[in-house]
């Protein structure tokens, strides 16, 4: 290897370098030797050790990443906000990751760094009749309705959708892993089932996207012999139907050519070294109905495992036109998962990224309202991914109508990313997000599953904490009312307050103003509209106004 052999020369120079300067007297040059010997001692030390792989990757100088980061916090802070795909975790957030990761506490003396006054800002209240934290197994969630015979106990925070190419087979085995050692699920993403998926035994959450990877004919479309091979496997817990992501709605995946190698490419059914672009929409479907029906017959061969679909939300009239495909047929998918547009990809455009799709409280809050207002919410579960990083996290989308939680970029920050925004150029440094085996050798799998399990087990906990200081024995027991807004300076308000939550089948009698013109355009047997409306007259999510 490149690396070992210039440490090698380095050190071997320098040792040379003090032995002919201590035997000729030229002091200086066994001074120089020195140090480049002890250059290439550090080397040797980098190369070997398991923990950072960044300095694995790259010894000697990569120890200048870590000493600029402690120059806080404009220097660390810079790496955050110029080197992310995605609204940015801030500095402290990313901080209590990485410390969970590595088995601390996350506990930052001095108070909060947070402008409590800032309008924005949000809290929940403890209580005078505060708990202690449970002593009991992490809580779980039931994925599975009337037609599901396979039903899947979920954790409350999961592994979002990575998927293998996008990711390095380290990554997906050290993510599958931890895991399997905390007892959570990982969402395959759309690259497939690989070898690294299966390696180690975790649950895994087959997602089947419009590129039917893994379960795909050579034409490109649905191969349902092929999906059943794969979603029989024991390990596959449930079904995940991806029809938008978060980073990038209305668009495809994208897997550039130079990831796509052999393996890669055996796993996604595909050829070699091509760039993969997923179509923007699924071939298999078209209106909400036969989108209902694909959920049936996925959930049918997988011999009845639990099947959902996840998506950024974007227009309110096409979630409602799926809804009354729901009422219409008598079935529903056993879970959706909401993703928002603050969540980053390792390719996409800058404009998706930043300014497509609704964020996900939006999002999170009108699937819930759309479910509860047709009577399914109690056999639909919702997850929620999209920028999930802490306790209070979980505990915030669970007020805001999840069940439970997927992270992605907090997983990668787990496995030791540091958001260098070349995952699509397969020269990640880390490790984390190429093909590359040089550099993929710094992600030492053994290390980073440990970290993945922390992690989880810590975030957990945390959120376990934060609802016994709220006075409350389970996360049943959050709702609206628990969480809070400032709206400007003087005033704070509670979810509740702020937003209007419809009362159950309240749309199939009685559609509040806010929800009218949107339920009524919506249409069981079309995305398109039932008239002619035109898009400005569409109403964002949760808002207020009349008609």
């Amino acid at each position: 290897m490149k690396r070992a052999l210039v440490v090698g020369v380095v050190g071997g120079a320098g040792v040379a370098a003090v032995t002919v300067g201590v035997t000729s007297g030229h002091w200086l040059l066994a001074v120089i030797g020195l140090v480049a010997a002890g250059l290439g001692l550090v080397g040797v030390f980098d190369l070997l050790q398991t923990q950072h792989s960044i300095t694995r990757n790259y010894p000697v100088v990569g120890h200048l990443r870590f000493l600029l980061e402690r120059i806080r916090p404009e220097i660390q802070q810079y790496f955050v906000e110029t080197n992310t795909a995605g609204t940015p975790f801030d500095r402290e957030t990313r901080d209590l990751v990485y410390d969970r990761a590595k088995g601390n506490h996350g506990d930052e003396p001095f108070g909060t760094e947070r402008d409590v006054n800032a309008v924005g800002y949000e809290f929940v209240a403890h209580s005078m009749r505060a708990r202690p934290k449970p002593d009991t197994p992490q809580p779980r969630v039931r994925l599975g309705g009337p037609r599901c015979t396979k039903p899947y106990d979920i954790a409350l925070l999961n592994v979002s959708a990575m998927s293998f190419g996008s990711l390095s087979g380290q990554a997906i085995e050290a993510l599958n892993w931890g895991a399997a050692l905390g007892g959570f699920a990982h969402d395959t993403g759309e690259g497939s089932i690989s070898r690294h998926h299966t390696a180690h035994g975790g649950d895994l959450i087959m997602e089947v996207a419009s590129g039917y990877f893994g379960c795909r004919t050579p034409e490109g479309r649905f191969d349902p012999d092929a999906f059943t091979a794969r979603a029989t496997l024991d390990q596959v817990k449930a079904i995940n139907i991806k029809l938008s992501q978060g980073a990038k709605p209305g668009l495809g995946g994208l897997l550039p050519g130079s990831k796509v190698n052999a393996e890669v490419a055996e796993a996604r059914g595909v050829p070699v070294g091509t760039t993969v672009v997923s179509p923007p929409v699924h071939p298999e479907f078209s209106t909400p109905l036969e989108l209902i029906a694909f959920v049936d017959r996925l959930r049918d061969l997988s011999g009845g495992k639990p099947v959902g679909f996840k998506l950024c939300v974007g227009s309110r009239r096409e979630f409602l036109a799926i809804c009354k495909a729901m009422v219409a047929s008598g079935s529903a998918p056993d879970f959706i998962i909401v993703d928002g547009s603050e969540g980053g990809t390792g390719a996409g455009p800058v404009e998706f990224e930043d300014h497509v799709g609704m964020p996900l409280t939006e999002g999170l809050m009108f699937v819930h309202n759309a479910l509860v207002g047709v009577g399914l919410r109690g056999q639909v579960r919702i997850g929620a991914s999209g920028k999930v990083a802490t306790g209070i996290d979980i505990v915030k989308r669970i007020c805001q109508g999840a069940d439970f939680t997927l992270a992605a970029r907090a997983m990668m920050f787990a496995i030791g990313c540091i958001q260098a925004q070349t995952c699509h150029t397969n020269t990640c440094p880390v490790g984390v997000a190429t093909q590359d085996p040089q550099r993929a050798r710094g992600l030492v799998v053994t290390d980073k599953k440990e970290r993945v399990f922390q992690y989880q087990e810590k975030t957990v906990n945390s959120a376990r904490q934060i609802i016994a200081s709220m006075g409350l024995d389970d996360f049943d027991q959050l709702s609206p009312r628990k969480l809070f807004r400032r709206v400007d300076p003087q005033v704070t308000q509670t979810y509740q307050e702020l937003f209007e939550w419809l009362e159950p089948e309240q749309l199939l009698t009685a559609p509040p103003t806010g929800w009218g013109r949107d339920w009524r355009e919506a249409d069981a047997d079309s995305f398109e509209p039932a008239s002619h409306l035109g898009r400005a007259e569409e109403r964002p999510a949760m808002s207020r106004g009349d008609d």
